[in-house]
């Protein structure tokens, strides 16, 4: 049996599709993938690759059929735009050519749903069911970066929207609140299902990393640094907090992106003790800047979508087993304060926010570990990665039924 992955990001690049098609191959399936040369996420080529319009790989028996890339997109629009396309039509070029020979395909929907369409390109021609796993939707994201939502680009995203989705055999969704959306550009009896990304495994038997010489409560946010990701108003809620608690404390900011450099401006402006910028960190180190860290914190501006998105971090934060602060809406806000995995915030409102700062500075041993506790229950059901890319693979090739 052969599957076709179609993704915009494989390896090198750190995504939980690469631990996909490396469990299903073990399961005895003929895995490749169809995905980009790799630029994630400074936006430039992998040292070791050429960006040729198409070549071959091997990633430890996985064939991989990549494409051009577009660089330079981290600040660019026009070469973001352009990057998307670009999958879009040379992906659909060699799905064409490839498509035939594999029995079924899974998108993994991470980036835009353009590079969707070389997944779907395969079922309309080659008649191969197509099960796509969605970690975002549109048309909401699209807007929620800034686009006018004008009657003509409705239209267009709407009708491209439901041509993905309704030529889809299975689409499963990151987060329960993604399905009443998907429903509307879906097939009546279509089948829709929740799984949620699992938890990274961390490695537990390492040195703690010395964020500080002093003895404070350390707050840490890791991963992607853009303006969605809110911290200006955790950093400036940071930065009101009761004199003798901010001596206490300090907030460690992990990560690069395009908003980095406002962010070290703003702290520099308003003059904030004890925000760190530590830059970006190897994936396989990251357990010592958690095992170090007292609260992780998860942020998202205030936007319907993403009210609706639970970050991929959240299980990653909850397997480190350390409390979460989550300064966002919706669905999210909700697994932190169900599951008493720590405290929440609404993501424009300082004074909250500065709250749960002070409160978790505050905070007893004891009470820290119930949350931990709580975390550990969910990582082994809920967020459990066997579990789900088993039933990943049972959804895409029909096993389940």
């Amino acid at each position: 049996m052969k599957i076709l992955i179609v993704t915009e990001y494989f390896y090198p690049e750190e995504f939980k599709i690469n631990e996909i098609a490396l469990e299903w191959q073990k399961k005895g399936y003929q895995v490749d993938v169809l995905t980009n040369f790799p630029t994630y996420p400074a936006g430039k080529i992998y040292d070791n690759y050429k960006n040729k319009w198409y070549d071959k790989d091997n990633y430890k028996g996985i064939t991989v059929h990549r494409v051009k890339s577009i660089t330079g997109y981290k600040e660019n629009l026009f070469k973001k735009l352009l990057k998307y396309f670009t999958f879009m039509f040379l992906g659909t070029f060699v799905a064409m050519k490839i498509g035939k020979r594999y029995d079924f395909v899974f998108g993994f929907d991470i980036g835009a749903l353009t590079g969707m369409t070389p997944a779907i390109v395969v079922q309309k021609f080659y008649k191969k069911p197509v099960t796509l796993w969605i970690q975002d939707i549109w048309p909401d994201s699209v807007y929620a970066y800034g686009f006018k939502q004008t009657k003509l680009l409705t239209y267009c995203l709407n009708s491209f929207v439901k041509f993905i989705y309704k030529n889809s055999t299975v689409l499963v969704v990151s987060a329960e609140g993604f399905i009443e959306k998907i429903k509307l550009f879906s097939v009546k009896q279509q089948k829709i299902e929740y799984l949620p990304n699992w938890a990274d495994a961390l490695e537990t038997n390492v040195e703690a990393f010395q964020f500080s010489k002093e003895e404070k409560i350390h707050f840490t946010f890791a991963g992607n640094i853009g303006k969605v990701q809110n911290l200006d108003n955790v950093i400036q809620a940071f930065g009101s907090i009761d004199n003798k608690l901010i001596l206490k404390a300090q907030l460690n900011i992990i990560g690069d992106g395009s908003y980095i450099d406002d962010l070290q401006q703003l702290v520099k402006n308003e003059n904030i003790k004890n925000v760190i910028f530590w830059g970006r960190k190897p994936r396989q180190e990251m357990s010592k800047y958690f095992k170090a860290s007292d609260f992780l914190i998860v942020s998202l501006i205030d936007k319907p979508i993403f009210s609706l998105t639970v970050p991929a971090k959240i299980q990653t934060y909850i397997a480190a087993k350390k409390p979460i602060l989550a300064i966002l809406n919706g669905d999210a806000a909700k697994i932190i304060e169900d599951n008493k995995l720590g405290f929440s915030a609404e993501p424009n409102n300082l004074e909250q926010i500065r709250k749960i700062l002070e409160k978790s500075i505050l905070l007893s041993e004891d009470e820290k570990n119930i949350l931990i506790k709580n975390s550990q229950f969910l990582t082994e059901n809920t967020f459990n990665k066997d579990r789900i890319i088993k039933r990943l693979l049972g959804l895409t090739t029909g096993e389940d039924q």
